[in-house]
């Protein structure tokens, strides 16, 4: 896929850089751009887009693998790693070997517990503001190399340019906000997808045809019946 598969991404994100986009038209583009980034780039664990600010938010917005979750929260955790450091320091941060990375020892160590070997991040920066990151974990040492930090860094100009446009004047803390509670409406769902599979025997494409059919009797979006359904099963448990 390489390179002519990364040109028209850089086609299509030009076109719509200049728009002002609603956040679920952002989110839509910034989960489009972290699986391409995967197709991209082979053997990675996935990939995602951290938000960062000085205030202390950390949020992940976007992320293709639980790996690319768990990876993240230990950042934001242990407050080391290579997504802090490409957005405080502005650079494209590269490990080849997490098993040997002695710059932010507690987060490799626990990252390669979580099955990442190596990684590059590089900073949304639109104009004078750092927005955060964008990273690709490797499932392996040595996935990431030179040109992983080439095509990385093409993906998050644009990243950091939609971010930036969101409604022209949101600033990178609400957008945060914003988007996070979509992540935990996605959560909310996941949760309700489990309680189905668990109680009628069914896999999860069923589960969530049933969730989706619920909302639909009730008259509820799925995410307001699956944190109706979430929220019923564990008063029932009590």
């Amino acid at each position: 896929m390489g390179s002519d598969f990364a040109e028209d991404l850089g086609l299509v994100f030009a076109h719509v850089s200049g728009l002002l986009l609603s956040r679920e038209q952002v989110q839509t583009a910034l989960s489009l751009l972290t699986a391409l980034v995967t197709e991209t780039v082979p053997g990675t664990a996935g990939a995602g887009i951290s938000l960062l600010d000085e205030g202390g938010t950390r949020s992940t917005v976007a992320a293709t693998a639980e790996e690319v979750w768990r990876a993240d929260s230990l950042q934001y955790r242990l407050g080391e790693g290579p997504c802090l450091t490409a957005w405080e320091q502005r650079v494209v941060v590269r490990a080849d070997d997490l098993r040997d990375e002695p710059r932010w020892p507690a987060w490799a160590e626990a990252a390669t517990g979580a099955g990442v070997g190596s990684c590059v991040s590089a900073p949304l920066v639109a104009g004078a503001r750092a927005l955060g990151a964008l990273k690709i974990y490797g499932a392996g040492p040595g996935v990431c190399g030179p040109r992983t930090e080439h095509v990385l860094a093409m993906f998050a100009n644009q990243a950091a340019v939609l971010l930036n446009n969101v409604r022209g004047a949101e600033d990178a803390e609400r957008i945060g906000e914003a988007l996070g509670d979509r992540l935990r409406g996605r959560d909310a769902v996941t949760l309700a997808k489990g309680i189905v599979m668990s109680r009628d025997g069914v896999d999860e494409h069923t589960a969530f045809l049933a969730l989706a059919d619920a909302a639909r009797r009730h008259r509820r979006t799925v995410r307001e019946e699956a944190e109706r359904l979430a929220g019923t099963t564990v008063r029932r448990r009590r």
